[in-house]
């Protein structure tokens, strides 16, 4: 199936992670990057919250939140802003799941859902993580998927006594 998506203002939620470096430090500085997005008007941002690491155990926990911003750029073009982003703050991908400086992904794009070779949205795991979900709360507590299901019922699915508002 083939989307076609038009220049106009679509609300995007950005998933932020980091656990190294100062992981609060790289979310807050990732957030005041966002702000200054072109074609983007900041909605707001989740609290920050902490969460155990994904996969590998062997590292620090992170600093996770979400970012809430209407855009007017194409999902291809807000990915590769983010990765710009990512550049300037020095990411480097040491391996799957692992640690990472500043991790920015997005999440949802409107209703959109695409499933292509560098993007995928709704994101893959994000029905999963609670450090996703629970701060979508936080911003939309009423918020859906695309396909109907509530933000809230996925987070109760998925309930993580290791993630923390902090």
């Amino acid at each position: 199936m083939t989307t076609t998506i038009t220049a106009r203002e679509t609300d995007a939620f950005i998933g932020i992670g980091s656990n190294l470096e100062n992981p609060r430090q790289q979310v807050l500085t990732a957030i005041e990057r966002l702000k200054k997005l072109p074609e983007t008007h900041w909605q707001g941002v989740s609290q920050l919250y902490g969460s155990r690491p994904q996969g590998p155990q062997d590292q620090p926990d992170f600093v996770n939140a979400v970012a809430w911003v209407r855009t007017g750029l194409l999902p291809l073009a807000l990915l590769d802003a983010l990765q710009d982003i990512e550049r300037t703050q020095g990411k480097v991908k040491k391996r799957h799941w692992g640690e990472r400086l500043i991790d920015l992904d997005v999440l949802l794009y409107g209703e959109t859902v695409i499933d292509g070779p560098r993007l995928q949205v709704p994101h893959p795991f994000m029905t999963e993580r609670d450090f996703v979900l629970l701060p979508l709360l936080d911003l939309k507590p009423d918020g859906c998927m695309p396909d109907g299901r509530s933000f809230q019922e996925l987070a109760d699915r998925v309930s993580d006594v290791f993630v923390k508002p902090i």
